[in-house]
């Protein structure tokens, strides 16, 4: 019999864990909702036309490709091997694999709105909270399978929306107590200025993934990247005078415009920043000229939001603006933008950092003891009062010794126990014992009510 196991990339959650989690799920969802976002759901695969050619060389390479039915139909058997064999050898074939994994949540978002466009209201504001997949090598901070919460608004060019996305991600932090968190901004038409200046927009695609991996490879590498694309010496020096622009937010952009700024391109992504910077009035809000985000459809500013330096994670959220998406599904001129959180790698960022406030943890408030078939009969009865007035309570499943449900209840952080025994029922009270303080008092059943067991 095999050993039970995951696949590499995944993980289980008990029910600790899944707590946590939902703390941050609802705190992201409440900052969405105050901001006019709806809900919306979509399948976990798509169509894999759908996916490829969306998200650069590099992320076409992570799309989880789903196998045709076939392997289990007797007629099918054979030309299914055979195919997959092909496949082996590296050969592309068609009709194998027709589906895929999502990768993320803003390519299936902008296949809705071209799908749907002709019954949206715009500007349509959606948030999205759904697992996606991608088959990368997993490290720390790093899955096959996690959740992304997504914010995106289509049918507007209004940096209003850029604005409120950057207060977005301020305000979620700082309710869950994220402090530190740096959010990064670019625009990619400064990225694109660049291209030009560089030899012309064809030039775009190299530059850009390579000053993605600036931070994992270093400048040294990201140059001979470069040159390897194609790019000559005086091309990767203005790039690295490019990357090499320090300072502040206004020294930056000071900086940017003398190298970029007699671009009309250049002048529009300075514009851009400018307007953020100066409207979002958020402390922790970083121009970041090395941020490309190696994402081929953002078209304007590019957020990341980074970790505190002290967990060495890295971006926890990342985003942008995306103004010709749904063209790629044959609606063109609807623009949008969005933003995502990275919920597995804010867990373990709140995990390390011990934020997560002790009222997470708690599942069951309150312990009815089962001391027999009467005693039960009167406890199943007040503890669904309670539960009417919302207080989460259980009744221990069987009658045993008070030290067994006591246990029980020591383990599972419950923080209240109630005792009705038979002399218990003849008054029509019961002993309410709270467990981290050790206090006990006798109360008439009808006084339990919800105030007493926060």
């Amino acid at each position: 019999m095999a050993k039970p196991g995951l696949p590499q990339g995944t993980r289980d959650f008990g029910p600790e864990v899944v707590r946590k989690r939902q703390y941050i799920f609802n705190t992201i969802r409440s900052v969405f909702e105050l901001y006019g976002f709806q809900p919306l759901e979509t399948p976990a695969m798509e169509n894999l036309d759908t996916l490829m050619g969306k998200y650069g060389e590099e992320g076409d390479k992570l799309i989880f490709k789903i196998l045709n039915n076939g392997l289990d139909n007797p007629d099918k058997h054979q030309q299914a091997r055979a195919d997959f064999e092909k496949v082996l050898e590296g050969k592309n074939v068609k009709g194998l694999t027709e589906r895929a994994l999502k990768y993320d949540l803003t390519i299936p978002f902008a296949r809705y709105v071209a799908m749907n466009h002709g019954q949206l209201t715009f500007p349509f504001k959606r948030y999205q909270i759904q697992p996606v997949w991608r088959a990368d090598r997993p490290q720390k901070g790093r899955y096959r399978e996690f959740y992304q919460c997504d914010a995106d608004i289509v049918g507007s060019n209004a940096l209003l929306n850029e604005v409120e996305l950057a207060n977005i991600y301020n305000d979620v932090f700082t309710q869950l107590g994220v402090t530190g968190f740096e959010l990064r901004i670019n625009s990619r038409k400064l990225l694109a200025a660049l291209a030009a200046f560089c030899g012309g927009a064809e030039k775009m695609i190299d530059i850009t993934v390579a000053i993605d991996k600036l931070d994992k490879i270093g400048l040294d590498k990201v140059k001979e990247e470069l040159a390897q694309r194609g790019l000559n010496n005086e091309q990767i020096d203005t790039i690295e005078k490019y990357l090499a622009i320090t300072g502040s937010n206004e020294d930056k952009l000071e900086q940017i415009s003398a190298l970029l700024g007699h671009l009309e391109i250049g002048r529009k992504g300075i514009e851009e920043l400018e307007t953020v910077n100066r409207q979002s009035a958020i402390d922790n809000l970083v121009i970041d000229f090395t941020l490309a985000r190696g994402l081929n459809y953002y078209t304007g500013i590019i957020f990341e939001a980074k970790a505190p330096a002290t967990v060495k994670i890295g971006s926890i959220g990342g985003g942008g603006r995306y103004d010709d998406l749904t063209g790629l599904f044959g609606v063109p001129n609807i623009p949008g933008v969005g933003i995502s959180f990275g919920v597995d790698r804010i867990y373990d960022v709140m995990e390390e950092l011990k934020l997560f406030p002790e009222g997470v943890y708690t599942g069951t408030q309150v312990l009815f003891f089962n001391l027999g078939a009467e005693e039960s009969k009167t406890a199943f009865a007040t503890m669904q009062n309670l539960r009417k007035q919302g207080v989460r309570c259980e009744l221990y499943h069987e009658a045993a010794k008070m030290n067994k449900q006591f246990n029980y209840a020591e383990k599972k952080n419950i923080g209240f126990v109630v005792i009705i025994g038979s002399q218990e029922i003849q008054s029509n009270t019961g002993v309410v014992k709270n467990l981290k303080t050790g206090a006990q008092e006798t109360l008439p059943l009808a006084d339990l009510t919800n105030k007493l067991f926060i």
